[in-house]
């Protein structure tokens, strides 16, 4: 009996080492139950509580962590931040796209100028006599901008005076009436009266503020990383709004500043040309001129230039201005062109003809680098006193 006493004591304490807590037994399983069914139970409840033990299953989780481990909560929000990618902003100009000590674009023979890095539109690195560095760069642009509108008004103008105006206001040889070719006093008092009208806008408008106007603010968003002085030649002027039909951002913005000012500055050489000519020639820019009468000249270079590019390809490199080769299309293109000539002979001619073109246009465009180099060369031993030796 005494042994058997000890033997039921020690099974019974066995078995309550192993047996969940008191205050771990739902109150609802049976006190007298199986083992199988108190773990059972213990650990998924009772039936009517299957439905809804899903959410206490986290507890035991929670309590998994250790409690005498130190939490940073600086630690816990780093993991929560999600990296974002830098993106360059396209609503703002960056200041420089040109690196620092690199070669003008439009004189590669001379270093870039300091104030003109790219930022602004139309700055390819134009300065050969460092007016930058003497004078208020924004006050240049904005002269800039004004001849070159301006010009493009002349340019078209100037013709259609020649082409369309009375002949008794034209001068003679039917040149346009100018400074250099002289007025009679109708065309002085117009010309008297239409720079009065220039000269009041410049009045009115040289030191107009820019910070209320519509356009304005926006110039002054898209150059606020460069300076607080917007864009030179804003007269918050655009009616039909085409400003923005490439883009209603800062880059598009500026790609359509680039453009104006690109055709103000042709317009610009173009005007000074037909002044320079009928001065030096006596004789009118429209005469004889296949630009401005009915002639087959100039539709015959436009369709030369476009069969010309349809065949081959112009290159350009560090160590070459022009390189022509024939691209895989134009050599196609070749090969049906004299597929389609009715005999053998007709398509050696052609191929002859073409080939001598291409190897004239070749000719041409050596010399032209030859004598490229020659003046790049004779610039660097004025400028440096360094003779450049032959290699």
């Amino acid at each position: 009996m005494k042994f058997s006493a000890l033997v039921l004591t020690l099974t019974l304490s066995g078995a309550a080492a192993f047996a969940p807590s008191a205050s771990r037994i739902p109150s609802n399983v049976a006190m007298f139950s199986s083992p199988i069914e108190a773990a059972t139970e213990a650990v998924n409840g009772t039936p009517e509580e299957s439905s809804a033990a899903e959410p206490a299953v986290a507890e035991p989780a929670a309590a998994s962590v250790p409690v005498d481990l130190p939490v940073d909560p600086a630690a816990e929000e780093k993991k929560v931040e999600v990296p974002v990618a830098a993106e360059e902003p396209k609503d703002v100009i960056m200041p420089g796209r040109y690196p620092e000590g690199c070669m003008s674009i439009a004189l590669p023979m001379l270093k870039r100028p300091n104030k003109l890095d790219g930022t602004h539109a139309g700055d390819f690195g134009f300065d050969p006599l460092g007016l930058s560095e003497q004078f208020d760069l924004y006050t240049m642009q904005e002269a800039e901008v004004r001849h070159a509108r301006l010009a493009m008004l002349a340019v078209i103008g100037w013709p259609m005076a020649e082409l369309l105006g009375p002949k008794w206001l034209l001068q003679p040889g039917g040149c346009a009436p100018s400074v250099l070719n002289g007025f009679s006093p109708i065309t002085f008092i117009a010309t008297v009266a239409v720079f009065g009208g220039i000269g009041y806008l410049e009045y009115k408008t040289s030191l107009r503020s820019q910070l209320v106007t519509k356009l304005g603010k926006q110039h002054r968003s898209d150059m606020s990383e460069v300076w607080d002085l917007g864009v030179a030649g804003d007269y918050d002027f655009d009616p039909l709004e085409l400003y923005k039909s490439v883009g209603d951002d800062a880059k598009a913005r500026k790609g359509l500043r680039e453009v104006e000012i690109s055709h103000g500055r042709s317009a610009m050489l173009g005007i000074t040309a037909f002044a320079a000519w009928e001065a030096l020639t006596g004789h009118a820019i429209v005469e004889n001129s296949m630009f401005f009468h009915p002639n087959l000249l100039l539709p015959a270079l436009v369709a030369g230039y476009t069969f010309f590019n349809a065949v081959y390809k112009v290159e350009n490199s560090d160590q070459y201005i022009l390189q022509i080769s024939k691209s895989s299309e134009g050599d196609a293109l070749l090969q049906n062109l004299a597929l389609g000539m009715p005999t053998e002979k007709d398509r050696q001619e052609t191929a002859a003809k073409i080939s001598a073109a291409i190897d004239g246009a070749k000719d041409l465009a050596n010399k032209a680098t030859e004598s490229y180099n020659k003046l790049a060369d004779g610039y660097l031993e004025y400028s440096t006193g360094i003779e450049k030796k032959d290699e």
